[in-house]
C-alpha cells in the first residue's frame, strides 16, 4: 500500500461515488471511462487509469488480469476490505466475455484438495474457469437445435 497522502480531488470523489454504486461488479479502466465520457463528465483516460491505480494502491478495489489478451479487472471493494483472497475465482465466457466472480465456499474444498492429494498450491486471484455463460449456452443450444 501507498503511504503518499491522497489529496480529495473533485474527480476522485465523483470517481469513488461511482465505484461505489457498482461495488461487487467487475469494470475495467474503460467501463469507467465510457461511463464518464456518455456522461459529459469531464475526467480524462489518464486521469482515470491513474486514480485506479491509487485506489488498488490503497486497498479499496482489487485488480485482477484473467489474461494476456483481457484488460485488467477492477472490483470496488471499499476501505474495510478483507484482505483474504480464499475466495478470489472467476469464470470467463468463452461467447461473450463476461467475468464471474465466484464467491463459493465450495472452491475451497477443490483449493484443498489439490493441496493435499497432488502438492500443488493454487493462486486463487489467478484462477479462471473457461466456459460458457448461462446465456451463451442457451444461444449455442438454439442454434444447434435449428441446424
Amino acid at each position: 500500500m501507498s503511504s503518499r497522502p491522497k489529496y480529495k480531488t473533485k474527480q476522485r470523489e465523483i470517481l469513488l461515488s461511482y465505484l461505489e454504486g457498482v461495488s461487487g461488479v467487475h469494470i475495467t479502466a474503460n467501463d469507467v471511462c465510457e461511463y464518464f465520457r456518455s456522461r459529459g463528465d469531464g475526467i480524462g483516460q489518464s486521469t482515470i487509469y491513474r486514480h485506479l491505480e491509487s485506489l488498488v494502491d490503497e486497498g479499496i478495489l482489487k485488480k485482477y488480469t484473467i489474461d494476456a489478451g483481457s484488460p485488467a479487472c477492477f472490483e470496488y471493494v471499499g476501505t474495510g476490505a478483507c484482505e483474504d483472497v480464499e475466495h478470489c475465482y472467476h469464470c470467463k465466457c468463452e461467447g461473450c466475455g463476461k467475468l464471474i466472480h465466484l464467491h463459493c465456499d465450495e472452491m475451497m474444498a477443490i483449493r484443498d484438495h489439490l493441496y493435499r492429494d497432488h502438492a500443488f498450491v493454487l493462486d486463487v486471484r489467478r484462477t479462471v474457469f473457461f466456459g460458457l455463460c448461462d446465456d451463451c449456452a442457451k444461444e449455442r443450444k438454439e442454434k444447434e437445435l435449428l441446424s
